[in-house]
């Protein structure tokens, strides 16, 4: 194993970018509920080297400077200019991911971890990973299902047949946000099955929640089908005041799981049942996938996900709202004509 150091920072020091607990209070949400943060994943790690910051925010800048003694930046761009940087996350609204990792890329960063939705458009998506591929750097979507042990072991489960054949997938959670909340559970049957999404059919929710990121936002939830190769349909229950805990549920001809947030239940047709609970310890998914960065700046290991399936998530919702303006028509992937300048409006 490699024993160098990288050259960490953060663009975004509020919620899951600096485990800002004032900035959370604004969202009613605990940093210690969330399943790491960008701060912790950086800080966390002996190969790791957090040297700076950015935000508008000076009270953020003030507390993530007494936190950790990095430099701090009003600037991001500043910040670029002025730091040699190996991994750099970007902990900001998804508006702000393209420019931003685009920008990095271009100064030579060799790792860029960025928030979910990738982006709020498809092109931007696009462009992101153009950049990303131009110069051979590595770009991470934290879709943290991903990083988790449990995730990974039922989608080795699956492949391996242990299910039978798949006949059905349902997912459901609470608060809508397709974009926000619903990236995460998309992204995660994907990787479950192993098949790409070819069609939507969806209906948005009319409540129209307000957004807890302000009224330039709207990201709804809402309800519908997804078909993806060999025909298999997944259903999606995402009301905008709905109070359901985030299950996905995998039926196949054999038996069935249920994942919740970390945990896993599975039921046989033949009566066997097994659990798998939460992982214990301290390590978080945003922990695991900052190891596995740092295993692939070493050259130590292959990375094992790919930004492209997250651009495909985002196509996905995007073709929800496509659907939706259609009365819920079937629409297919990928997306063509005016479908794909949909904007996302999520924060």
């Amino acid at each position: 194993m490699s024993d160098s150091t990288y050259r960490g920072a953060i663009i975004g020091l509020g919620f899951i970018g600096g485990a800002d607990q004032v900035s959370g209070d604004a969202l009613g949400q605990r940093v210690e509920d969330l399943d790491g943060t960008h701060l912790y994943a950086m800080l966390n790690h002996p190969r790791v080297e957090l040297v700076a910051g950015s935000s508008r925010d000076a009270s953020r800048r003030a507390r993530f400077a007494e936190r950790t003694k990095a430099r701090t930046y009003q600037d991001w761009r500043e910040m670029l200019d002025r730091e040699n940087l190996d991994v750099v996350s970007v902990a900001t609204y998804a508006p702000q991911h393209a420019e931003m990792t685009v920008a990095c890329a271009r100064h030579g960063v060799r790792a860029i971890y960025c928030e979910k939705p990738i982006a709020t458009k498809l092109a931007d998506a696009e462009r992101m990973l153009a950049a990303c591929a131009q110069v051979s750097a590595l770009l991470v979507i934290n879709h943290n299902r991903r990083f988790q042990p449990n995730f990974r072991r039922l989608r080795d489960l699956v492949a391996a047949r242990e299910l039978g054949d798949l006949t059905s997938v349902s997912i459901a959670w609470g608060s809508g946000r397709l974009g926000n909340v619903g990236t995460h559970m998309f992204n995660a049957i994907t990787m479950l099955t192993g098949r790409r999404v070819e069609a939507v059919s969806a209906t948005l929710d009319p409540a129209r929640r307000p957004d807890c990121r302000g009224g330039a936002f709207q990201d709804p939830g809402g309800w519908g089908l997804l078909r993806f190769e060999g025909g298999l349909v997944a259903t999606f229950d995402a009301a905008d005041f709905a109070r359901i805990p985030a299950t996905i549920a995998l039926n196949g001809a054999k038996g069935r799981a249920v994942a919740g947030a970390g945990d896993v239940t599975l039921e046989y047709w033949n009566g066997r049942t097994d659990h798998w609970p939460s992982p214990a310890g301290p390590e978080s998914s945003m922990d695991r996938a900052m190891a596995e960065i740092v295993a692939w700046l070493g050259g130590e290991a292959a990375f094992p996900d790919i930004a492209e399936d997250s651009v495909r998530t985002l196509e996905t919702i995007i073709a929800c709202h496509a659907s939706h303006r259609r009365d819920s028509a079937w629409v297919p992937l990928p997306l063509a004509g005016v479908d794909r300048d949909i904007e996302l409006r999520s924060g």
